[in-house]
């Protein structure tokens, strides 16, 4: 059955029972005030401008939180045959993207911000979608696409946004079809998928801190919805420091002789010597653990490591 898609002037957004924003539709209708492509929303009336505030204010943290100020949240209003036709697209990708992880569907699209540099580019994004800028690499710190902060980060975008001379900084709030999203190392020149069966990239896998949207993928992937515009300090240095909290480790974990018996089923059998040897070399001190983990990732590479320990039922 064909699937039934949104209206463009209806985007979907989710209850505010979760910050990990669902497909859910928002069923507030109440009239908008237009400018240009972009829809005002009512901050008194419209559910979604209460919750947009809410995840971006609480997110942020006690110490610039009070002092970072919503002044407007408008609504992308897909008007012009372009940005209709790129709303669909996004559907069709979205669609395809599901089918090809039709056993493992779940968080195939999140919410991300994007910092805007001014409010002209953001205007620019919503008419002609991303890449007209040609500003994609983000100094290529993980590869040449798009970083966008997860929807529960915002100060990660916030760092990059820029005032202008007013003051005024500029988020946009974009759905992504992340799918299935793969590590991407720092200093990587990564530009597309290492394979087929990834979409996106990710800084960390059980935690990430950015998404990253191929630029092969700008305009299909990425649906830009909301600009959320906010006054904050001229100067966030000193603001920006998360308060350190204990954390407990979020790493899988499994013992040394079972991952080294896991990996003697698939790597071959020079590469195992060498990881025995480095690995006696630990267990008699001659090498620290930390010196032995770098020598195991070379071997045989994150990604083997990462599937490896979570077949073995780790999370």
């Amino acid at each position: 059955m064909a699937r039934r898609f949104a209206s463009p002037n209806r985007c979907r957004f989710p209850s505010s029972s979760s910050p990990d924003l669902s497909d859910c539709e928002s069923s507030v209708t109440v009239p908008r005030e237009a400018y240009g492509s972009l829809l005002q929303l009512q901050q008194h009336h419209d559910a979604d401008y209460q919750l947009i505030r809410s995840i971006f204010g609480s997110r942020l943290g006690p110490t610039l939180a009070p002092q970072a100020e919503v002044l407007s949240i408008q609504r992308n209003g897909f008007s012009g045959s372009g940005a209709t036709a790129r709303f669909h697209a996004f559907g069709v990708f979205e669609q395809a993207v599901r089918g090809k992880h039709c056993g493992d569907a779940r968080g195939i699209v999140r919410h991300g911000w994007h910092a805007a540099t001014s409010k002209e580019e953001a205007d620019m994004v919503f008419q002609h979608g991303f890449g007209w800028s040609g500003r994609l690499n983000n100094n290529g710190l993980f590869g040449v696409g798009l970083y966008f902060a997860p929807v529960e980060h915002p100060l990660e975008s916030v760092k990059c946004a820029p005032a202008d001379e007013d003051g005024l900084r500029y988020l946009l709030l974009c759905r992504i079809i992340v799918g299935k999203p793969e590590l991407v190392n720092l200093g990587s020149d990564q530009c597309h998928p290492s394979c087929e069966q990834y979409d996106s990239g990710v800084d960390n896998l059980l935690s990430p801190k950015k998404y990253i949207v191929w630029s092969t993928n700008l305009n299909t992937h990425v649906l830009p919805e909301y600009l959320v515009t906010f006054r904050a300090p001229r100067c966030l240095r000193g603001f920006l420091k998360e308060p350190e909290t204990p954390r407990r480790p979020t790493s899988p974990w499994m013992p040394f002789s079972v991952l080294i018996a896991e990996l003697s089923k698939i790597l071959p059998a020079d590469t195992m010597q060498l990881i025995s040897k480095h690995h006696r070399d630990h267990r008699v001190r001659k090498v620290s653990r930390n010196e032995f983990i770098r020598k195991l990732r070379n071997l045989a590479g994150d990604r083997l490591l990462i599937s490896v320990i979570k077949s073995f039922g780790i999370r």
